[in-house]
């Protein structure tokens, strides 16, 4: 399909203005918004409503057994092979075949993210930076999305760390419910990365007060007038 093809088509799907908004993003200028967060490592998960998975085997990533990415996740197995021969921990979760269906990672030195925001992460002692955690597409909604943070926090806190600290898209409202449901806190700054004529990218380090995440959380139930004494 053409390039002049894939834009028709897009329009047919979307509609003009979304159409010009994307190509704008992509060609003219995109700003995202990265909210910093924090978690402790030893602090409950607060209780949560997702599905159940069968078992899988929690394995640190090598380079040597990054090959089990190759079903699920073909275009990261030399990534993956890169960030363990890097030094940073990785963990992976194998299905009864051997194959990766989740992944995640975490960095207890500043991390340079040349794969996909292209941009430095600063890491303070006693902390490590989370990233790159991703499920296969058949394990969306189930309890393996927090079952992959505590692996790692358990094994970082071994390693004498005693607290997380990750960015979230402000635009991904789901990773950003996330979040909440695990028990993460703002740190009030935000890292923002502009990239213009889909070539160059600034960055800028700005900070907030209050709470951007409020409107997301789910309102408290108030006790129904036949309860209330």
């Amino acid at each position: 399909m053409s390039a002049l093809q894939k834009l028709s088509q897009h329009i047919r799907q979307k509609g003009l203005r979304a159409t010009l908004k994307k190509v704008w993003k992509l060609f003219v200028f995109s700003h995202q918004e990265l909210l910093w967060m924090e978690r402790d490592l030893v602090s409950p998960i607060p209780p949560y409503k997702l599905k159940s998975y069968p078992p899988l085997q929690v394995v640190s990533i090598t380079p040597e057994n990054a090959v089990a990415f190759t079903r699920y996740f073909g275009d990261r197995v030399e990534t993956m092979a890169e960030l363990a021969r890097e030094g940073h921990t990785g963990q992976m979760h194998l299905d009864e075949k051997g194959d990766a269906v989740a992944f995640i990672w975490g960095a207890v030195r500043n991390y340079h993210d040349r794969h996909y925001y292209g941009c430095w992460f600063p890491v303070k002692e006693g902390e490590f930076f989370e990233f790159g955690g991703e499920l296969s597409r058949g394990y969306w909604g189930t309890s393996l999305s927090m079952d992959l943070q505590t692996e790692l926090w358990k094994a970082m806190h071994a390693q004498g760390c005693d607290k997380v600290v990750d960015v979230c898209e402000w635009s991904n409202v789901p990773a950003l419910k996330l979040h909440i449901r695990t028990g993460y806190q703002e740190q009030g700054r935000i890292m923002n990365i502009y990239k213009l004529f889909g070539r160059w990218r600034f960055y800028r380090e700005t900070r907030y007060t209050g709470s951007r995440l409020d409107a997301l959380r789910k309102p408290e139930r108030s006790p129904s007038p036949a309860s209330v004494a």
